[in-house]
């Protein structure tokens, strides 16, 4: 997915053997294969960078939609769902027609590799792929902290804009950045073609929700802005090219 992900875990409570931290070590190992696996996988279908995958087939037009496989016609129905919950500002139709289904794909993956994690028997951890992040527990187990996550300032890449608390006792535990500053001018913008923002930060209760209304903000503008906030719960940075500063309460809360 061109990007790179990462898995953090607490130290242990008690690792003062040999054996206990060889254990350790051996447990973040398999969770660092578990997600690598579903990131993998999924990448091999959906990314348009490999000739390979379905994605891309089905671009060339070597296959069509009604033989696709049932996991991308379920991501395709979802992509869809999103767009008319968001008035067309989320879509899975890039301008020239292609489906890519990237903007839905890295939110589901990370919800499937937290999935993988707490199969593995991990109550507490911290998974960030590509600055989109999901976290379970807390860094500090039993102690309720929350994990702070920083949101990097487009203006300067080595600062941080803000930090957002996840997990612990916070309501959150998933936290969405998209913009241009990074990786350039990816989103397509509804409307006028001007983008309102540089970067948009979504905090919600799920890794997709978060993705998605990152995504939809960044295309659609002040008018997405506030007809996400409106309609679902989740807290907002918005960021413009001027370095102005759009918050919802949790984020000047915190900030």
């Amino acid at each position: 997915m061109g990007t790179v992900v990462s898995v953090a875990t607490p130290a242990a409570v008690s690792a003062e053997s040999a054996t206990g931290r060889n254990e350790t070590a051996g447990a973040r190992g398999t969770a660092a294969a578990a997600v690598e696996r579903v990131f993998a996988g999924l990448d091999a279908r959906f990314s348009l960078y490999r000739p390979d995958s379905e994605a891309s087939k089905l671009a060339r037009g070597e296959i069509t939609l009604r033989k696709a496989s049932a996991e991308l016609l379920d991501r395709y129905a979802d992509a869809a769902g999103w767009r008319l919950l968001t008035g067309g500002a989320f879509t899975p139709e890039r301008p020239d027609g292609v489906l890519d289904l990237s903007g839905i794909i890295k939110g589901y993956a990370i919800l499937r590799a937290g999935a993988a994690l707490r199969a593995l028997g991990l109550e507490a951890w911290c998974l960030n792929a590509g600055g989109d992040v999901l976290v379970s527990g807390s860094p500090a187990p039993g102690s309720g902290a929350s994990w702070h996550t920083g949101i990097v300032d487009p203006a300067d890449r080595m600062g941080l804009a803000a930090a957002f608390p996840l997990g612990g006792t916070s309501r959150f535990c998933s936290l969405a950045t998209s913009g241009s500053a990074e990786r350039g001018d990816h989103i397509w913008t509804a409307g006028t073609g001007r983008a309102d923002f540089v970067q948009v930060s979504v905090a919600a209760a799920d890794i997709v929700t978060a993705d998605v209304l990152a995504t939809a903000i960044m295309a659609g503008g002040r008018p997405m802005l506030d007809r996400a906030t409106d309609n679902w719960d989740v807290e907002v940075l918005a960021i413009s090219a001027d370095g102005g500063l759009l918050a919802t309460p949790g984020f000047r809360a915190t900030s």
